[in-house]
């Protein structure tokens, strides 16, 4: 193990990532019970040792700038059941149990909810609660 530049001590199996010149590794959330694709977000090493280390997923925002811990305001975490490295090592794959069944900020069980249909994307998954009641109005 390794000290980071924070002084947070990181596990060498990170080293063996191939990280994107901005130190992120794309991370797909699957279903651990159907294998359904929940989500794709961005990890760093900090996001992603903390994911292991705490058991849910804990992901980077790009547009925010810092850690992100999925659920932290909707409630709906993603537990971790397994990780995995693809041949590449340059994508992650969580296996997670998803709490409260919704993956997606939009109220979706996934971010992958749009089809294309005769040139248009259209949504083929239906709003399970209203993002105004999981994050307030903005």
């Amino acid at each position: 193990m390794q000290d980071s530049p924070d002084n947070v001590v990181q596990p060498d199996w990170l080293d063996d990532i191939k990280w994107t010149d901005d130190g992120l590794i794309p991370a797909i959330a699957q279903d651990a019970d159907n294998g359904d694709i929940l989500m794709m977000a961005w990890m760093n090493r900090e996001s992603l040792a903390l994911t292991v280390q705490e058991g849910q997923a804990v992901y980077w925002s790009r547009s925010r700038g810092k850690l992100w811990r999925k659920g932290e305001s909707s409630g709906h975490q993603q537990v971790l059941r397994d990780i995995r490295l693809d041949c590449d090592a340059d994508v992650i794959l969580l296996k997670v149990e998803q709490k409260g069944g919704i993956a997606c900020h939009t109220g979706r069980r996934s971010c992958f909810y749009r089809t294309l249909k005769d040139g248009q994307w259209v949504s083929a998954e239906p709003v399970l609660k209203d993002p105004n009641a999981i994050y307030g109005s903005n």
